[in-house]
């Protein structure tokens, strides 16, 4: 039966891993679909975001009470599961609680502390759905968030308060059976949290508390390895992706907008003809109509997305009624970027569809109404920029398909013929002076 066991576990752990690395290998492909990007330079800047931004949160405090509960949840998430890496040498070994003859006494503060977390967990996770279905803040209840979207919100608090209890009800298994003198289980002193809930299982059979124990311990690992799967469909890919993402994010001033090479030497050729060459390519596409247009970062920023929605409650365009959400932005496109992954699946190579980002999935109401005010690169906790996305679409949109307002239009021809925006003549600029 032992052997059986941990036949089982290699099997199950195989599976898992397998299916969450052929998922992996598919969102890391329809990454690089995007244009490359160098975002290597000044590595010690990087690496101070890293910490403060990914590991440390520090957007998040701009709200203490949220951040700290957050923050119970991530350490909870990061430390209570190096608990799971004893389970997983159990299970692959047929050993039980393998690291306790390795670390004595402190095993017993390491444990109580994951209980401690545990606890917590489950409270801040009670009060996340709270917030989200009975208090219903606005940004957890705008439209773009109907249906799946809202759903896996509350699937993965959910999931996390079941693991926690299975956690804490197979410590609490555990503990009896130590007091009972059970072999294998080993005396490992109280566990806190766990010890009150023993004495509900005072009385049982010890064949009876072994099943308890080994159910929930089947049940928490098996439960991981599910959520792990579960990550890579859920905007919880962010508890991975904000790492790299916040690395990786852009280090000029926000207000900086990117020239585009292709433009300036256009605009070079036709002033000084005589220095375009004979067989000089055609331009480049101008911004981009789809994914494979964007930067790779721009689809690294949709992946790392985590739907809180603080980039919308923050954009003036959306405060004033206007369509424009930039979370709908970073959500459709990684909805189109997985529609795009599917059919080079389907495929083996990505094959005409009919569709694109730009019209399909953002319309072209949705991208006038941006003011270029970067609240919503301001706002974001994991280094996303909604704008980088919206001005490349708004490039298409204008340069591709002649497609701007008509008073956008305007200032276009009075910038070519009057080199400025407004409607005179560049001799008469200087006359408010000679007026004065």
């Amino acid at each position: 039966m032992h052997y059986i066991q941990q036949t089982g576990f290699v099997v199950l752990s195989a599976v898992a891993i397998w299916l969450f690395a052929r998922k992996a290998a598919a969102i890391r492909r329809n990454i690089f679909l995007g244009k490359k990007e160098d975002l290597s330079d000044q590595p010690a800047k990087r690496w101070r975001n890293l910490i403060l931004l990914a590991l440390g949160q520090k957007k998040m405090f701009r709200n203490p009470l949220v951040a700290v509960m957050h923050f119970v949840i991530y350490a909870g998430f990061i430390i209570i599961n190096l608990e799971v890496l004893e389970i997983v040498l159990d299970g692959l070994l047929g050993t039980h609680r393998l690291f306790f003859p390795l670390l004595g006494n402190l095993y017993n503060w390491l444990i109580n502390g994951f209980e401690f977390l545990a606890i917590g967990v489950i409270t801040v996770c009670i009060i996340f759905l709270c917030r989200r279905n009975i208090l219903k803040l606005n940004r957890f209840i705008n439209k773009e968030l109907d249906g799946w979207p809202r759903s896996d919100a509350n699937y993965i608090l959910i999931t996390e308060i079941i693991l926690m209890t299975l956690f804490l009800t197979m410590n609490a298994a555990d503990q009896s059976l130590q007091f009972i003198g059970s072999e294998h289980y080993h005396i490992t002193g109280n566990f806190f949290f766990s010890g009150m809930l023993a004495p509900v299982f005072n009385g049982m059979k010890e064949s009876s508390l072994v099943a308890i124990e080994r159910t929930c311990w089947w049940l928490h690992i098996t439960g991981i390895f599910a959520f792990l799967n579960y990550l890579p469909y859920s905007k919880h890919l962010h508890i991975i992706l904000a790492f790299p993402n916040a690395y990786y994010a852009r280090l000029e001033p926000k207000g900086k907008m990117k020239n585009m090479p292709a433009v300036q030497q256009e605009v070079l050729y036709a002033m000084q003809p005589e220095t375009a060459p004979a067989d000089a390519p055609p331009p480049a596409h101008f911004g981009a109509k789809d994914v494979f247009e964007l930067s790779w970062k721009n689809l690294l920023d949709a992946y790392s997305c985590t739907e809180c929605g603080r980039c919308t409650a923050a954009c003036p365009a959306n405060i004033t009624g206007k369509l424009l959400s930039p979370r709908k932005i970073m959500m459709a496109t990684r909805d189109r970027l997985e529609e795009v992954g599917r059919n080079i699946d389907l495929n083996k190579q990505f094959t005409a569809d009919g569709k694109s980002l730009l019209h399909n999935y953002i319309s072209v109401e949705e991208l006038r109404a941006c003011t270029t005010c970067n609240a919503c690169v301001e706002e974001c906790p994991v280094s996303i920029s909604p704008l980088d996305i919206i001005t490349e679409l708004r490039r298409s949109l204008i340069m591709e398909e002649s497609n701007a307002p008509q008073e956008w239009n305007g200032t276009f021809s009075n910038i070519e013929n009057n080199f400025a925006p407004w409607k005179f003549s560049p001799a008469d600029r200087d006359k408010w002076a000679q007026e004065g």
